[in-house]
C-alpha cells in the first residue's frame, strides 16, 4: 500500500550515492526538515538529467527554506557513482539507489513492468507527513520552480490561491 497525501510517511532505509561517497540514509535522519524527494527512471538517459541538474541548481534555495532535497531511482549505487562523476559532478544531494524497488512501491511509482520509477515528486513536512505529491509519465519532465513554489505555499500555512508567488497575497489561514 503506498503513502496518501495527510499520512505519516513510513521511516526506510536506502543505499544512496552522495558526491563521490556511498552511504545508508533513513528518512527519519530528516526529522524536523522538509523533504524533496523525486523519483527519476534510469541513469544514462535523456530527461533525467535535466531535472537532476535543475533540482541542483535550486539546491541551495531549497537549503534556505529548511528543505533537503534526494532523488531515487531504481538504478544501483554504482551505477549512480559511474553517471553523476561522468555527467553530473555539480550534483551533492544524495540519490537512492532503490534496487529492491521498496521505496518506488512505498511512494507508489514503480511501473512493474519495467521495474523503473516514473517520475514523482514528494514533499515530507518536518513531522514526516506527506503534504505534496505529483506523479507523471515517463516523457514529461518536471518544473523544479513549481517544486519550490509548492514548498513555498505549504510553509506558508496560508491558503494559496492559483499561480501563487511568495509575497503575494493569500486566502487566509489554511
Amino acid at each position: 500500500m503506498s503513502v496518501k497525501i495527510g499520512q505519516k510517511v513510513q521511516d526506510f532505509k536506502a543505499k544512496a550515492y552522495q558526491a563521490g561517497n556511498f552511504a545508508d540514509i533513513k528518512l527519519s535522519q530528516f526529522k524536523g526538515k522538509w523533504v524533496v524527494l523525486f523519483f527519476y527512471p534510469l541513469d544514462f538517459t535523456f530527461i533525467c538529467p535535466t531535472e537532476i541538474k535543475g533540482f541542483g541548481e535550486k539546491e541551495k534555495e531549497f537549503k534556505k527554506l529548511n528543505a533537503v532535497v534526494i532523488g531515487a531511482s531504481t538504478d544501483s549505487e554504482f551505477s549512480h557513482k559511474n553517471w553523476f562523476e561522468r555527467d553530473l559532478p555539480e550534483v551533492k544531494f544524495p540519490v537512492i539507489a532503490d534496487t529492491t524497488r521498496a521505496v518506488s512501491e512505498l511512494f507508489g511509482v514503480l511501473k512493474e513492468d519495467q521495474g523503473i520509477a516514473f517520475r514523482g515528486t514528494f514533499i515530507i513536512d518536518p513531522e514526516g507527513m506527506l503534504r505534496y505529491m505529483v506523479v507523471s509519465d515517463l516523457s514529461v519532465g518536471r518544473s523544479v520552480q513549481e517544486t519550490l513554489r509548492i514548498l513555498q505555499a505549504l510553509q506558508s500555512g496560508e491558503l494559496c490561491p492559483v499561480e501563487w508567488k511568495p509575497g503575494e497575497q493569500t486566502l487566509g489561514k489554511a
